[in-house]
């Protein structure tokens, strides 16, 4: 499951150096400094892969990413997990990219089908093909990202973001996701 949730940011935006990325993972949304975190999370809602990006990156661009991000150790013998069987997604995932990659890959895309895209498909009427696959049953389930999310924004730090550094506040987030990793074993 992937979600992306947004921090607000006091920043402004610096030259990039070292290991840290332009503009310190903080950009305009709404007119507001933002930082975006983008999250795979399991079927338990135990993060799987954090990304920090600024808030005006696309979600479904970042989606490849978040997916290379994934790595999963098995327990005893065996390759680690990296790919996940599906990926239950909002509405900002549905492109024809996105499904692209998920099908290349051999993932079950659960991802709504945006409403100016049905609309699009039928007045094309029998040329518009036929509508993607989706189980509703399925992604019913995509509320455990959302409830990562809370927790998530349980950190006053993380939910307002303090740090200017993208990588302190991406070192934050991710000693978040150990603690939700260790409180649901």
């Amino acid at each position: 499951m992937i979600r992306t949730q947004g921090a607000s940011s006091n920043y402004t935006n610096d030259q990039p150096d070292g290991g840290e990325p332009a503009g310190h993972g903080i950009g305009r949304s709404r007119g507001v400094l933002t930082t975006k975190i983008h999250a795979a999370v399991d079927e338990k809602g135990r993060p799987l892969a954090m990304v920090v990006t600024g808030g005006q990156r696309n979600d479904g661009a970042i989606l490849e990413q978040v997916l290379d991000d994934i790595y999963l150790p098995r327990v005893g013998r065996g390759r680690p997990r990296t790919r996940p069987d599906t990926v239950a997604a909002d509405k900002a995932y549905a492109t024809g990219v996105n499904r692209e990659l998920l099908r290349s890959q051999g993932i079950t895309a659960v991802i709504p089908e945006k409403s100016t895209q049905i609309n699009s498909r039928k007045k094309r009427g029998s040329k518009g093909g036929r509508p993607p696959a989706f189980d509703a049953q399925a992604h019913q389930n995509r509320n455990v990202v959302e409830r990562c999310f809370a927790w998530t924004k349980q950190w006053r730090g993380l939910a307002t973001r303090y740090d200017k550094l993208a990588i302190t506040y991406r070192a934050g987030v991710l000693l978040n996701a150990i603690l939700s990793w260790l409180q649901r074993i």
